[in-house]
């Protein structure tokens, strides 16, 4: 688990997730202007993440569709460090496995589910960013900026057009 330093505050990151395999051009035009992108798992192939790096650097973690020899360069977990803000990331919610506030992170940005949510507990901001592949189960498309501003979190989602 490797930890990437971005050191200013009023910063915007692309928080994205549950592509499968397609990027649409909606989500890269939504994503354009931020300093990184975290990518929250199944990712679908490499692809996705070489068209997300042509806007800002990327960290990404699989997630449990994401197989084959390229899955494995990433992570199921990392730790960035984003304007004096600790965020970690990886795709199922279901699977954290420490106390992100006792930990020091300020934010837990997940996927799997597809769907967009964000909800504070105990100090902790955990975003769910949807699903911005193909549409699954009736839910919105979308995805979310995570704007860090002097040490507060605000979070501005996007939705999407469903068609691709």
């Amino acid at each position: 688990m490797g930890k990437k330093e971005a050191p200013l505050d009023g910063i915007t990151v692309g928080l994205i997730a549950d592509t499968h395999g397609l990027l649409r051009k909606e989500a890269l035009a939504a994503l354009a202007g931020v300093e990184r992108i975290l990518h929250a798992g199944d990712i679908g192939g490499p692809e996705v993440i070489a068209g997300l790096e042509r806007i800002a650097p990327v960290v990404a973690v699989r997630g449990n569709c994401d197989r084959g020899e390229w899955a494995g360069a990433y992570p199921e977990t990392e730790v960035v460090a984003v304007g004096g803000v600790l965020i970690y990331l990886l795709h199922d919610l279901h699977r954290l496995d420490l106390d992100a506030g006792a930990a020091g992170f300020r934010a837990v940005v997940s996927g799997h589910s597809h769907q967009a949510a964000s909800a504070e507990r105990d100090g902790v901001l955990y975003i769910n960013p949807g699903s911005a592949g193909p549409r699954r189960f009736k839910l919105p498309v979308s995805l979310a900026l995570l704007r860090i501003d002097d040490g507060t979190l605000r979070v501005e989602w996007i939705r999407l057009p469903e068609q691709v």
